[in-house]
């Protein structure tokens, strides 16, 4: 136990944190907030990684080595998508989900 927090309650914790990414996806119909949404579900998965990693091998660290990797990957996808968005909005005046469907190649 890591200072009276059990490995059950930070998997509820990021359980909830990941699915209420999956609800944003889902249901969001701005670009940005799909992102951000996404971004909840990446830093869920990361957290579980390190605690776990915390739980079960204290004394490795690659639950800490996959979650730097996820996070870098995090960063890139976020640059490659908020380039895609400020592109589309360039086009379209719009970063909605329902506006994208609509524009000429």
């Amino acid at each position: 136990m890591i200072a009276g927090i059990s490995l059950y309650e930070i998997l509820t914790i990021t359980s909830i944190l990941f699915f209420v990414g999956v609800y944003g996806f889902i249901t969001r119909k701005n670009l940005i907030s799909v992102l951000i949404s996404i971004e909840l579900i990446l830093n869920a998965s990361v957290v579980n990684f390190v605690a776990i990693n915390k739980y079960l091998y204290p004394n490795a660290l690659q639950g800490v080595v996959f979650s730097i990797f996820i996070i870098a990957v995090a960063a890139a996808e976020t640059v490659l998508a908020v380039s895609i968005i400020i592109n589309l909005y360039r086009q379209i005046s719009s970063v909605e989900v329902k506006d994208t469907e609509i524009m000429k190649y």
